[in-house]
């Protein structure tokens, strides 16, 4: 049994790689996804961001998610209210998800915001996704987003520095998908338990 966090900078493929690792056997977890379920719909987690942020941040009374993020990006009080409501949520899911491995079981742990929560020795191991900054807002311009919401996220994260300061391995994505599956491919190689 193995936890591992895989981290990157927004638009760097994080997503491509932890489905490339799924394709090769691991149990992914997506950080983003849990943080969505425990505020969603039904949920407490939902009844306090709405308590506290308000009614202005619904739509079809769901919470939308790119108003919510454009309010507590320009606001780091509103971030960590935000946080102090999803955070122990996604922390108790994630334990439960470490207690239900077995055996050789991998579960990689898609996770943004590893170096910024100070969090990489909690996790066996540590990889990065990086790609070029031109390249990272090409791909979200391609996603919708705008230029300044692309500009102000990159800022909000940690730099390519200080994640690989805390990596055990680095995934270059600044290339084709081909690129990024056998880097993916050689990582899985060296973590995978070999049969006897």
């Amino acid at each position: 049994m193995r936890v591992i966090a895989l981290t990157g900078g927004i638009g760097s493929g994080k997503s491509l790689a932890a489905q490339f690792f799924a394709e090769l056997g691991a149990l992914v977890i997506d950080a983003d996804q849990l943080a969505r379920e425990v505020i969603s719909r039904g949920t407490q987690g939902f009844d306090e961001v709405v308590s506290h942020f308000g009614d202005s941040i619904l739509k079809d009374g769901d919470i939308d998610r790119r108003v919510l993020g454009d309010i507590v990006f320009k606001d780091p009080q509103a971030l960590a209210v935000l946080e102090a409501i999803v955070h122990p949520r996604v922390a108790s899911e994630f334990n439960e998800a470490i207690q239900s491995l077995t055996g050789d079981q991998i579960l990689i742990y898609e996770i943004p915001l590893l170096f910024e929560k100070d969090a990489a020795k909690r996790f066996d191991t540590v990889i990065t996704v990086e790609a070029d900054t031109q390249i990272r807002i090409q791909r979200l311009r391609a996603k919708g987003l705008h230029l300044s919401e692309i500009n102000s996220r990159i800022a909000a994260q940690a730099t390519r520095e200080q994640r690989v300061s805390v990596a055990d391995f680095v995934l270059e994505n600044s290339g084709s998908e081909d690129d990024l599956l056998r880097q993916v491919e050689i990582i899985w190689d060296g973590l995978a338990p070999t049969s006897n």
